[in-house]
C-alpha cells in the first residue's frame, strides 16, 4: 500500500484525495466483523516526519486518525465501537488493529499512541479505573499504557473523553488562545472538564468537573439538563411515545415557533444556565465551551443562554466569561488526546 494509506486486515485499496486535496469517499474497511470508514486528508507525497496515532473511543464509534506533532491530521478514520456486544476485550483488539495498521503503513515514522476513552480514567497508569457494566462491560481495569507498550514498544498516553474534548477545543478549537475554560457536553447524559492555566485538573480522584452529579434547583444537572431530559420531558408535555422524539425534531419544531418545543427548550437552558453559573462561581474561566449533538444549535440556543446568564451572573462576572460552542466536532477528542499525549511527554 502507498505511503499514507491505513488498512486493517482483509481490506481493499481504494482511491484517495487527488494532488489537490480534494477528499474522496474513502474506502469501507472489513475485518472479521466489523467495519471502518477511513478517509485520506493529504497526499502521502511529504511524509518524513514523525506521526502519532490517535484514537477516541466513545460507545458508539471509534474514531481514529495519524496526525503530524502539531495536530495537523494526515488520516482519519472510524468504526463501530461494539462496546455492548463485545466489551472491553474486543475494544482493546480494535486498538491494537488500528495501532498495527499505521505501523505496517508509516513503520518507524510512528512515535507514540494517544488514546481518549469513555470511562474513568487513570492518567499516570493508562488505565480503565471505572466504567459502567452497563456500557462498556468487562472494560474496568483495562490498562491501555501497558497493552501498546508491550506490544509494540510505542509511548502511550490515556485520558477521559470529555475531558480529552475540553483540550481539544482549547488547543485548535472554540477556546483557542484561552488558559482557562470549562467545557460541557450535553448528551446522553452531561459531563465537564476544568482547563486552568492550561492544564486540565483532574482531582483528587480524576473526577474534578464531573458535574453530571452537581446539585441545581430541582435535583441533579444530568436529571434536568441532559438531552435524554429534553426529549422526556417534551414526549410528556406533548403526550406522546417518548421514542418517537429526538432532538432534532424539538429544535426544528421550537425554530418554527411551536409553543411546547420552546417551552422543552427554554426549561432546558434554565437548568443547564443554572449549572453554568456554579461553574463560573468557582472557577471563573474565560470561556464555558458547549458541545454535544444539540449544541450545534447555537444560532438557536446562544442568545437565549446569555440572556439567562446576564440574569443570574454579576455584571462584571457576566461580561468577562466567554460563552463558545465546540467547533471541533468528532475531531475533538482524538485532538484532545494528543494534547494530552504532548502535555504529559513535556512536548507541549
Amino acid at each position: 500500500m502507498a505511503r499514507g494509506g491505513l488498512a486493517l486486515p482483509g481490506q481493499a485499496q481504494q482511491a484517495g484525495p487527488d494532488r489537490a486535496g480534494t477528499d474522496h469517499p474513502g474506502p469501507t474497511l472489513r475485518g472479521a466483523d466489523w467495519t471502518m470508514r477511513l478517509t485520506r486528508l493529504f497526499t502521502g507525497t511529504n511524509m518524513q516526519q514523525d506521526l502519532y496515532v490517535l484514537i477516541d473511543i466513545g460507545g458508539t464509534a471509534i474514531k481514529h486518525g495519524v496526525a503530524t506533532l502539531d495536530g495537523t491530521l494526515m488520516e482519519r478514520g472510524e468504526m463501530p465501537t461494539e462496546a455492548k456486544e463485545k466489551g472491553g476485550p474486543g475494544i482493546v483488539e480494535k486498538v491494537k488493529s488500528i495501532t498495527r495498521a499505521a505501523l505496517d503503513t508509516h513503520g518507524d515514522l510512528i512515535k507514540g499512541v494517544s488514546i481518549s476513552t469513555a470511562g474513568m480514567v487513570d492518567p499516570e497508569l493508562g488505565k480503565i479505573v471505572y466504567s459502567l457494566p452497563d456500557a462498556i462491560p468487562d472494560y474496568t481495569g483495562v490498562n491501555y499504557k501497558e497493552i501498546i507498550t508491550r506490544e509494540f514498544s510505542l509511548p502511550c498516553e490515556v485520558e477521559n473523553d470529555v475531558n480529552c474534548a475540553a483540550m481539544g477545543e482549547m488547543w485548535l478549537g472554540a477556546g483557542k488562545g484561552c488558559h482557562s475554560v470549562f467545557c460541557m457536553t450535553i448528551g446522553t447524559s452531561i459531563g465537564g472538564a476544568m482547563i486552568c492555566d492550561g492544564k486540565l485538573i483532574s482531582g483528587a480522584s480524576n473526577s474534578a468537573g464531573e458535574i453530571a452529579y452537581m446539585r441545581v434547583p430541582g435535583g441533579m444537572l444530568h436529571e434536568l439538563a441532559s438531552t435524554t431530559h429534553l426529549v422526556k420531558y417534551y414526549a410528556q408535555l406533548r403526550g406522546e411515545d417518548v421514542s418517537k422524539v429526538n432532538g432534532i425534531r424539538i429544535f426544528n419544531e421550537a425554530e418554527q415557533g411551536d409553543e411546547i418545543a420552546i417551552k422543552a427548550i427554554d426549561e432546558l437552558i434554565e437548568h443547564l444556565t443554572d449549572g453554568i453559573t456554579n461553574v463560573v462561581s468557582v472557577q471563573n474561566p474565560q470561556a464555558v465551551i458547549l458541545g454535544g449533538g444539540i449544541m450545534a444549535r447555537d444560532e438557536y440556543l446562544r442568545p437565549r443562554i446569555e440572556a439567562s446568564l446576564k440574569e443570574k451572573l454579576r455584571d462584571i462576572v457576566f461580561r468577562a466569561t466567554r460563552i463558545e460552542f465546540a467547533t471541533l466536532r468528532n475531531d475533538a477528542g482524538m485532538l484532545g488526546g494528543f494534547y494530552n499525549f504532548r502535555q504529559r511527554r513535556g512536548m507541549a
